[in-house]
């Protein structure tokens, strides 16, 4: 009797574990799908491409750097994702129909949201301190550069809520272009150089993409929420033509690249076809998965972007510093 009472305490005690494993996993899986990491692929080339940049400048990398520097945008994305989720839900924008439910489903409460938010804005500002000490960079640069992208992120949404009137498009294009690439850029290298402007603009423009096809396909949504965003007021035809145009002026810009500088830069390009394969679903009006597919192109087009800057020679690039 003794054994079949400490057998069954065994399995009782097995299946309280279990138990709280799975709830445990389950609320995981809640705030993955809250944090949107299929948007992710929009910090880490950037990153990506500013440190290879920086290698090109000074000839070191450092691999500590690197992860410290990556950590702190995506927190700081995954904070941006959250506050965007927040606002969107107070002002009713997002429905049964929107690709963010992560509120309107109860996936997660408001305040769950908001602590989320939180600790995602803590861990980008540890980030941001553990780079204090391990970049050559002065802190005061790295501080003027990391709290316009902490600024931008919340502002998004929050505070001002640039997205509401129609400055989204231009405030995603600096945070996910110019910002995180010279951030990158000033981590590695511990100097300032704007000419990484310049490489960063296939990049940011791919990620607009990105944007503008997810506020595309939201646009009635929006309409009823009074709020406005760059492709209600180009209408259907108008937001057709700026994704054409955001889709494929980066191709152009590698190309031209490729004919003026190194022939390693046509090597992006061969990702064009799945940018025509989304471009055909776009003119369908088959929206709901564009944003994600734009993604996944961004991630594939940037790292063959690095890749073709660090194997064209040094000589030939635009001079760095």
């Amino acid at each position: 009797m003794t054994v079949v009472h400490s057998e069954a305490g065994s399995n009782h005690g097995k299946s309280r574990t279990e138990s709280s494993f799975n709830i445990v996993q389950d609320h995981l899986k809640k705030y993955l799908i809250a944090l949107r990491p299929w948007s992710f692929t929009a910090s880490f080339t950037p990153v990506a491409l500013g440190s290879v940049l920086a290698y090109k400048a000074v000839g070191y990398f450092s691999f500590a750097i690197f992860m410290a520097t990556l950590v702190t945008a995506i927190s700081v994305h995954a904070a941006g994702n959250l506050v965007n989720t927040y606002f969107d839900y107070l002002r009713g924008i997002d429905t049964k129909q929107s690709d963010d439910r992560t509120l309107v489903d109860k996936i997660l409460s408001p305040e769950e949201i908001q602590r989320l938010g939180v600790a995602f804005y803590s861990l980008g500002i540890f980030g941001f301190l553990v780079l204090c000490f391990l970049s050559p960079a002065k802190m005061e640069h790295l501080a003027l550069i990391f709290f316009c992208g902490l600024s931008s992120s919340f502002l998004y949404t929050g505070g001002l809520g640039f997205k509401y009137v129609a400055l989204g498009d231009i405030i995603i294009f600096l945070t996910f272009g110019p910002i995180t690439v010279m951030f990158s850029f000033l981590t590695q290298a511990g100097q300032w150089s704007l000419v990484t402007l310049l490489y960063a603009i296939p990049l940011a423009l791919n990620i607009i993409a990105i944007l503008h096809a997810n506020n595309t396909r939201d646009m009635d949504s929006d309409k009823k929420a009074k709020i406005v965003t760059v492709a209600i007021i180009l209408g259907w035809l108008g937001s057709y033509i700026l994704f054409i145009v955001l889709l494929f002026l980066p191709y152009m810009l590698l190309f031209q690249a490729g004919l003026h500088l190194s022939k390693w830069m046509f090597l992006p390009i061969i990702t064009c076809r799945e940018a025509f394969n989304i471009e055909r679903q776009f003119r369908s009006k088959e929206l709901n998965k564009v944003p994600q597919r734009v993604a996944v192109l961004n991630f594939q087009m940037g790292i063959l972007y690095v890749i073709a800057i660090m194997l064209t020679h040094k000589a030939v690039l635009p001079t760095l510093l």
